[in-house]
C-alpha cells in the first residue's frame, strides 16, 4: 500500500476495472429485492455543473448502499436530448443542432463517468435518437385513435423571439423562461393531451404517495385545482325559455349572486366576438387583450382593464338586465371564459368596479355584525345573506345548495366539479424535438402515420436560422396519404420536450426492445423506488409523468399506478456573486476564483480594483458564480467532491459552495488513508471475534456498532448523509485515542477500520477499494455487504452521569446500569470531584435523575 494518497492514481484505475467488469450492469434477478434508484436525466448542456454533481452522487450513494444491502439495483443513465437550446447555440456556432448535441453527450459522460457512478451504461439512451421517439411516436398513434389525444385551435402564449409556444409554466413575469421576450396570444391549431380526463385519479393519487415531500403534493394538487361549485345560466332573452341562448358562468361563490353587478368575457368569447364586428372602438381594444401572457400568475398581477360590449344578459333569478363587458383577466381557455363579477364581495372585481364606476351592490354580511357602507372594500368571507330574495336570512354554505337546487329546476344551471387543470398543449413550432406523426390530407383529414412508417424520422442534417426548416423542406414534409392516395404533408410541429421525460423511465428497463415500446421487464423493475430531482420540476415533469405512466397502464404496457414511489428533491448550489457597475447600468459578474479580499475589500485579482458583493445566490452562467467540477476533479479528485457534497448540507436543503470546505474534505481522506497505512504496516489481524476485551476497547467497540445502527438508518431512512459521515469522523476520533496494542485491541481496531471503509464506500468508492484491499487482501468492494450491528456490543454494564454541585458540572461519574438510587447518591458523594466542590459541607439533598445526571445540594 502506498503512504501517500494519490487519487489521480486510484481513480482511473477503479473506474477502468468496474469497466472492465461491468460490476454494475443490471439483470432482472426475483431471488433479491430490487432497488430501480434513478436521478433525473441531464440535458446535454455542454459541461456538467456542480447541481448535476450533487444530484447524481445522491442518487449513487442510495444506489451503492442498497447493493451492499443485498438489493438488485439498476441506476441507468441517459440524455433528455431536445430543446431550444441546441437550436439557439446551432443559430450561434452555424452547426447542425444534431452534431453539436452528439459532441455534447459525449464529452459529459466522459465527466460522469469521472465521478465514478455505479451506472449500468449498457441502458445508456438519448431521447433525440429515432430508437427511442419512435415508440412515443406509436404511443400518439393510438391515443390519437382513440381521441385521448386532439387537435384544436387553441390561445397559447406565442414567444416571439424563440418562435414557439409556452406552456403557462414557462411564462415568467409576462415573459418567455429562456429568451425573455414579451410573450403575446395567438389563435393557433394544436395537438393536446387530455390530462383532464385523469385529473381526479392525479389528485387522489397523491394520497397513495407517502414517500414523496409534502410540499411537492401540495404543489400539484393546487395546481391540479379541485372545486366544488355552480354552473350558472345567464339568458341573452329577457323572455327566455328552455333551451334558449345562455352566457355559462362557474362559481364557487352561488350565495353571492344576488350581488352580480356585470358579466365579464374573455376577449376571445363568441359575445366580444359578436359585438366587435360593429363596434371598431371594441374590436381595436380585444386586438390588445389578445397581446400578453395566457399564465394565471401573469394574469393576476396585470393591470385589470375592460370595455362594455353594450350586450345584456338576465338575471336567472330577478331577470334584471347584467352587462357583458370584455376583460384583459378573462381567459378562454378556463371555464366558459365568462365570469359572474360581484364587487362587493370580490377585491379583484371591486377594483374593476371602482375603476369603471360599475355599480358595487352587497348582499353578504358577518354573522354576527353589521357591514359598514358604503364598503371600502371587499367583504370576501362566509356569513349570511340579505338583498337576496327568498335566500335572505341564508347563511352562505345553505344558501350555495339551496340556490344550485332552484336553478336546477329552472334548467338555468347546477352543482359542478371543476379541476384548474388543463389539457395539455404539445405542439411546438421549433425543428429540433420528436415530429408529431400525423399525415395532412385535403380530401381524408388528420391521419396518424403508419405503423410501417414509424418512426417519422427528424433529418439531423440541417442549417438552422429563426424558425423551423421543417417548414421549408418539401422533400420531408411532402407525403401520400396513407388512405386515399393522394398528395399530402406531414405535421412540421414537433412535441413538447416534456413528453420524452414523460417515460423515459420505463424505457430504461428495455432499452434494446426493438420490437415494442416496453416489455415484461419494465413490470419487473417499476415503479422507480427512489427518484431523485429539483423541486423545480414539481408541476410540470413529475405530473407530466404521472399521466403519462397512467395512460401506459391504461395501454397494457405497464401493471402499475405511479412510477415513483420515492422523491427526493435536493436543493440548489449556492455560491458567492460579484460584480461590478458598468456605464450602462449593466452588472458584469464575476466568477469568484477572480476575486480575493484586500484590506477588507473585494478586489479583482487581475486589476486589484475593488468589486461589490452580491450574496450567495444559485450558481449559474448568468450569475458567473459556478464552481466547474472538472477543475475540483482534476485538483482533490472525484471521492473529495463527492464527500464534500454529502457532508456539507443535508440533501433537502441548499448547499453553501465553500473552498475551505473541500479542503476539509480531502484532508479528511488523507487522514483516513493514513490511519489504515499506519494499522497496515504494524501488521492486519483478524478483525475482532470474541474474547475478554480491556475496557476502554469494549467502551469502543460499543461505540462502533452505536455508529453502524446510526449510519445504517441515516442513509436508509433519514437520508441525512451529513450525520452520517459526521459520525463515522466521530469514531475514527475515538479509534486515534484508543490505547494499547495487544491482540484483542488491535483485532477491535481493524474491525472498526473495516467497517469505517464500508460505511464510506457509497459515498467514497475509490479510495475504499483500495484500503479494503489494503485491510483484506483479496476482498472486493463489490460484492462486499454492509457492516451488520452486533447487538451484544450494544449491551453497556456501565453508563456515565454528570455529576454537578450546586447545578454546575463538576465531573462525571460512572455507574453500574443496575444501580440503586442509594447506591448512585454514595458514589456521587464520594467521588473526588464532589468532596472538593462541597469544600465539607454537607449536603441538604442529592437529586437523581435517571441515566443522565447526579445534583449534590450544598
Amino acid at each position: 500500500m502506498d503512504a501517500i494518497y494519490r487519487p489521480e492514481i486510484i481513480e482511473p484505475e477503479a473506474q477502468r476495472h468496474w469497466d472492465e467488469k461491468q460490476a454494475f450492469k443490471a439483470m432482472e434477478d426475483t431471488s433479491k429485492p430490487k432497488y430501480y434508484c434513478l436521478s433525473m436525466f441531464p440535458y446535454p448542456s455542454g459541461k456538467l455543473h456542480m447541481g448535476h454533481v450533487r444530484n447524481y452522487t445522491i442518487g449513487d450513494v442510495l444506489a451503492r448502499y442498497h447493493r451492499m444491502k443485498g438489493f438488485n439495483v439498476l441506476q441507468p443513465m441517459g440524455w433528455d436530448a431536445f430543446g431550444l437550446p441546441a437550436e439557439n447555440a446551432a443559430i450561434a456556432n452555424d452547426v447542425a443542432p444534431a452534431g453539436w448535441t452528439y459532441a455534447n453527450i459525449d464529452y459529459m459522460r466522459g465527466q460522469l463517468k469521472r465521478l465514478g457512478l455505479a451506472v449500468d451504461w449498457s441502458r445508456e439512451l438519448a431521447t433525440c435518437k429515432p430508437d427511442y421517439y419512435r415508440w412515443e411516436q406509436w404511443l400518439f398513434t393510438k391515443l390519437f385513435e382513440k381521441g385521448v389525444i386532439y387537435k384544436r385551435m387553441a390561445t397559447v402564449n406565442w414567444d416571439p423571439v424563440d418562435h414557439t409556444v409556452l406552456a403557462n409554466e414557462q411564462v415568467i413575469d409576462g415573459r418567455g423562461w429562456r429568451s425573455g421576450a414579451l410573450v403575446e396570444k395567438r389563435d393557433i391549431p394544436m395537438y393536446f393531451f387530455r390530462i383532464t380526463d385523469y385529473a381526479e385519479e392525479l389528485l387522489s393519487g397523491l394520497d397513495d404517495l407517502p414517500g414523496w415531500p409534502e410540499r411537492v403534493k401540495t404543489m400539484q394538487r393546487n395546481w391540479i385545482g379541485k372545486s366544488f361549485g355552480v354552473e350558472i345560466h345567464f339568458p341573452l332573452n329577457e323572455r327566455h325559455q328552455a333551451g334558449d341562448e345562455a352566457l355559462k358562468v362557474f362559481t364557487t361563490r352561488a350565495d353571492t349572486l344576488y350581488g352580480v353587478t356585470y358579466v365579464a368575457v374573455a376577449a376571445e368569447h363568441p359575445l366580444a366576438t359578436r359585438a366587435a364586428a360593429t363596434n371598431p372602438q371594441l374590436a381595436s381594444f380585444i386586438a390588445e387583450c389578445k397581446q400578453g401572457s395566457v399564465a394565471e400568475a401573469d394574469m393576476a398581477t396585470m393591470e385589470k382593464r375592460g370595455m362594455d360590449t353594450g350586450i345584456k344578459v338576465y338575471h336567472p333569478f330577478t331577470n334584471e338586465p347584467v352587462p357583458v363587458w370584455v376583460a384583459n383577466y378573462v381567459l378562454m381557455g378556463y371555464g366558459e371564459g365568462a365570469v359572474m363579477a360581484v364587487p362587493a364581495h370580490d377585491e379583484r372585481d371591486f377594483a374593476f368596479a371602482q375603476k369603471y364606476g360599475l355599480a358595487i351592490k352587497p348582499v353578504i354580511k358577518p354573522v354576527a355584525d353589521e357591514l359598514e357602507l358604503p364598503l371600502a372594500q371587499a367583504y370576501t368571507e362566509y356569513g349570511v345573506l340579505f338583498d337576496s330574495g327568498d335566500f335572505s336570512g341564508c347563511t352562505s354554505e345553505d344558501a350555495i345548495d339551496k340556490i344550485a337546487v332552484v336553478l336546477k329546476a329552472l334548467n338555468l344551471g347546477e352543482r359542478r366539479t371543476t379541476y384548474r387543470l388543463r389539457d395539455w398543449g404539445i405542439s411546438r413550432q421549433r425543428y429540433w424535438g420528436c415530429p408529431i406523426p400525423i399525415i395532412h390530407c385535403p380530401s381524408c383529414g388528420d391521419l396518424p402515420a403508419p405503423e410501417d412508417q414509424l418512426p417519422v424520422v427528424l433529418p439531423e442534417d440541417v442549417k438552422i436560422d429563426v424558425g423551423s426548416p421543417l417548414k421549408r423542406m418539401p422533400e420531408w414534409s411532402n407525403c401520400v396519404c396513407p388512405k386515399c392516395g393522394g398528395k399530402a404533408e406531414r405535421e412540421t410541429d414537433t412535441m413538447d420536450t416534456f413528453v420524452e421525460s414523460s417515460w423515459y423511465y420505463a424505457r430504461y428497463a428495455c432499452p434494446d426492445l426493438a420490437t415494442g415500446m416496453l416489455d415484461g421487464r419494465a413490470n419487473y423493475w417499476l415503479p422507480v423506488d427512489q427518484y431523485i430531482g429539483g423541486i423545480e420540476h414539481a408541476i410540470l415533469h413529475l405530473l407530466y409523468a404521472r399521466f403519462f405512466h397512467k395512460l401506459m397502464r391504461d395501454e397494457g404496457l405497464v401493471s402499475t399506478d405511479e412510477p415513483f414511489a420515492n422523491l427526493l428533491t435536493q436543493g440548489m448550489v449556492i455560491a458567492d456573486t460579484y460584480y461590478r457597475d458598468l456605464p450602462d447600468g449593466k452588472k458584469q459578474w464575476l466568477n469568484p476564483a477572480d476575486v480575493k479580499q484586500r484590506d477588507g475589500v473585494w478586489v479583482l485579482k487581475a486589476d486589484g480594483l475593488p468589486v461589490l458583493a452580491g450574496g450567495s445566490e444559485k450558481m449559474s452562467k448568468s450569475k458567473n458564480n459556478g464552481v466547474d467540477p472538472q477543475s475540483l476533479i482534476d485538483r482533490y479528485g472525484a471521492d473529495t467532491a463527492r464527500l464534500f457534497m454529502m457532508f456539507a448540507a443535508p440533501p433537502e436543503q441548499s448547499l453553501e459552495w465553500s473552498d475551505a470546505g473541500v479542503e476539509g474534505a480531502n484532508r479528511f481522506l488523507r487522514r483516513l488513508w493514513k490511519a489504515v497505512y499506519d494499522h497496515v504496516e504494524a501488521g492486519i489481524v483478524k478483525a475482532y471475534a470474541g474474547g475478554d476485551l480491556p475496557a476502554a476497547a469494549r467502551d469502543f467497540r460499543r461505540q462502533l456498532h452505536q455508529t453502524i445502527a446510526k449510519v445504517t438508518d441515516d442513509i436508509e431512512r433519514r437520508r441525512q448523509f451529513n450525520t452520517a459521515i459526521a459520525a463515522i469522523m466521530e469514531l475514527m476520533n475515538a479509534m486515534a485515542r484508543l490505547e494499547g496494542e495487544d491482540l484483542l485491541t488491535r483485532s477491535v481496531k481493524q474491525e472498526a477500520m473495516e467497517a469505517i471503509v464500508l460505511m464510506l464506500a457509497p459515498i467514497v468508492p475509490h479510495i475504499c477499494r483500495v484500503l479494503l484491499k489494503a485491510l483484506k487482501p483479496g476482498a472486493c468492494l463489490i460484492g462486499s455487504p454492509w457492516p451488520t450491528v452486533d447487538e451484544a456490543a450494544l449491551v453497556q454494564n456501565e453508563i456515565e452521569l454528570m455529576l454537578q454541585v450546586n447545578g454546575k458540572l463538576r465531573g462525571k461519574l460512572k455507574v453500574a446500569v443496575d444501580a440503586a438510587k442509594d447506591a448512585i447518591e454514595q458514589i456521587a458523594l464520594a467521588s473526588p470531584e464532589a468532596r472538593k466542590h462541597m469544600a465539607g459541607q454537607p449536603a441538604k439533598k442529592v437529586v437523581v435523575v435517571p441515566g443522565r445526571l447526579v445534583n449534590i445540594v450544598v
